[in-house]
C-alpha cells in the first residue's frame, strides 16, 4: 500500500503520536509498503533531520491552532498518489484540512485520536471544553463523521469517546498500538545511565517517563513516595519528561515540602541510549495517569522487565492486570501508594516472576510488528464491516 501519515507536528516532546509514526512506519516499509509523512513543521526544525521516512514538510504555520494555507492545495494535488492518508490527532488545523481537502476524494482517509476524545479533558477543562464544543459541530464532528474510521488503541478508549461530544458520528476500528523492542545490551545502558546520574547508583529506583502534565498524575506519584520512602532508604524515584506546559515548577516546590529533594532526581526528557538506560537501571515503573490511551512508555517499561505500577486510567490497565505484569489501581494518592507498597512487599522470587510476566505480555501483544499489523487489516476492510458509532 501507498500510505499518507500527516501530523501537526513530528516534536518528540508533544508526546507519542510522532514516535508511533516514525516506529510503524519503518516497520510497514519493511513489509514492503511505501510511508511518507507529512508535517507542518518548520523545514529548519532540528528533530526533522534523522527522521528515517520520506518527508513533506509544510510549515511553519500561524498560531496555535497551526494553520497552513498550503495544505488542502497540497493534499488535492498529490492524493491520488497514495493509497490511504491517516491523520493522526485532532484539534490543530491538519485534522480538518484533511476533511477540506479529501471529503469528496476517492482516496480514503483515516484518523487516529490518540485519546483526544477523553471525556477526561472535559471535566479538567471546561472552559477549555466549552472552545471546542463551538469548534466542534463544523470541524471535528465533521472530520470523524465522513474518515473511512477513526482508530482507536484499546476498546476502552473507543468508548470513553463517546462520552466527550453527545453530537457524534464516526465509523470506529480498533487497532492496537505498539513499540520496538528495547536494545539488549542492557549492563552498558544501565552502565551509562548510571555514569550520567553517579548519586543514583545502589539505589532502588521507582521510575516515572513522560511529559511532566498534570494528567499523568505526577503530583499523585510525589505524594505517594513520601508516603512510603521510609519503608526503605534507598529508594528513589526518578521523574524523566519534558515539561509539558510549565508544571515543573509547581512539583519542584511540592517535592521540597514533602522533604524528597534528596530522594527525587529530575532527569529533564530522556531519549536514546539515557532513556534505555533508566529502564534498565530501574525495579518499577511508574505511571498514575488520569487518562492514557495506550501507553508507550508503559510498554517500553514491559519490554525491559519492569513490572507497570498504573492506574486504570492507563487503557492497557486490563492486560497488565489480567497477565500480572504489574499493579493496578485507582488514580488517586491512595491507589498510588497502595500499587508501591504492593511492589515493595514482594519478594525476590515474586518480583521476578512479574518482570518475566512483564516480558512476555510486550511480545505477545505490544510489539510494532503488532501494531503494524493491525493497522493494515484496517487499512484493507471492506468498509462495510467497519462499527459505525453513534451518539446522540
Amino acid at each position: 500500500m501507498r500510505i499518507l501519515h500527516l501530523l501537526a507536528s513530528l516534536d518528540p516532546r508533544a508526546g507519542g503520536p510522532a514516535e508511533g509514526v516514525r516506529q510503524g512506519g519503518v516497520m510497514l516499509r519493511a513489509m514492503g509498503h511505501q510511508v511518507e509523512v507529512l508535517t507542518l513543521d518548520r523545514p529548519d526544525a532540528a528533530f526533522l533531520r534523522d527522521f528515517p521516512l520520506p518527508l513533506h514538510i509544510l510549515g511553519p504555520v500561524r498560531g496555535n491552532y497551526a494553520y497552513c494555507e498550503q495544505l488542502v492545495p497540497w493534499l488535492q494535488r498529490y492524493v491520488r498518489d497514495y493509497d490511504a492518508v491517516i491523520v493522526n490527532g485532532l484539534w490543530q488545523y491538519h485534522s480538518f484540512g484533511t476533511w477540506r481537502a479529501l471529503r469528496r476524494s476517492e482516496v480514503p482517509y483515516y484518523v487516529y485520536a490518540h485519546g483526544m476524545l477523553d471525556p477526561w479533558f472535559k471535566r479538567t477543562y471546561p472552559l477549555k471544553h466549552l472552545k471546542k464544543w463551538l469548534y466542534w459541530p463544523w470541524a471535528e464532528y465533521r472530520v470523524l463523521r465522513d474518515a473511512r474510521a477513526v482508530l482507536y488503541t484499546t476498546e476502552d478508549e473507543r468508548l470513553a469517546a463517546h462520552e466527550s461530544f453527545w453530537l457524534y458520528r464516526a465509523t470506529e476500528a480498533v487497532s492496537t498500538y505498539g513499540t520496538n523492542a528495547p536494545p539488549r545490551n542492557d549492563a552498558e545502558l544501565r552502565e551509562g545511565f548510571l555514569a550520567a546520574y553517579p548519586h543514583l547508583r545502589g539505589k532502588r529506583l521507582i521510575l516515572f517517563l513522560g511529559r511532566i502534565h498534570e494528567k499523568k498524575g505526577c503530583d499523585l506519584l510525589l505524594r505517594a513516595f513520601a508516603n512510603v520512602a521510609a519503608l526503605d532508604p534507598g529508594l528513589h524515584l526518578v521523574m524523566a519528561g519534558p515539561d509539558g506546559n510549565g508544571w515543573l515548577a509547581t512539583l519542584r516546590a511540592q517535592t521540597a515540602q514533602l522533604g524528597l529533594d534528596a530522594r527525587v532526581t529530575w532527569t529533564g526528557m530522556l531519549q536514546g541510549p539515557l532513556k534505555w538506560g533508566a529502564f534498565y537501571a530501574s525495579e518499577a515503573f511508574a505511571l498514575p495517569s488520569h487518562q492514557e490511551n495506550f501507553g508507550v512508555a508503559v510498554a517500553e517499561a514491559l519490554a525491559c522487565g519492569l513490572p507497570a505500577l498504573i492506574s486504570d486510567k492507563v487503557n492497557i490497565w486490563r492486560e497488565i492486570a489480567a497477565d500480572g505484569a504489574g499493579f493496578v489501581a485507582a488514580d488517586t494518592v491512595e491507589g498510588t501508594e497502595e500499587n508501591l507498597r504492593r511492589w515493595l512487599a514482594l519478594d525476590a522470587d515474586a518480583r521476578a516472576q512479574m518482570r518475566s510476566r512483564g516480558r512476555a505480555l510486550f511480545k505477545a501483544r505490544f510489539t510494532v510488528e503488532a501494531m503494524a499489523r493491525d493497522l493494515l487489516n484496517v487499512l484493507e476492510r471492506d468498509p462495510f464491516t467497519l462499527t459505525a458509532g453513534l451518539h446522540a
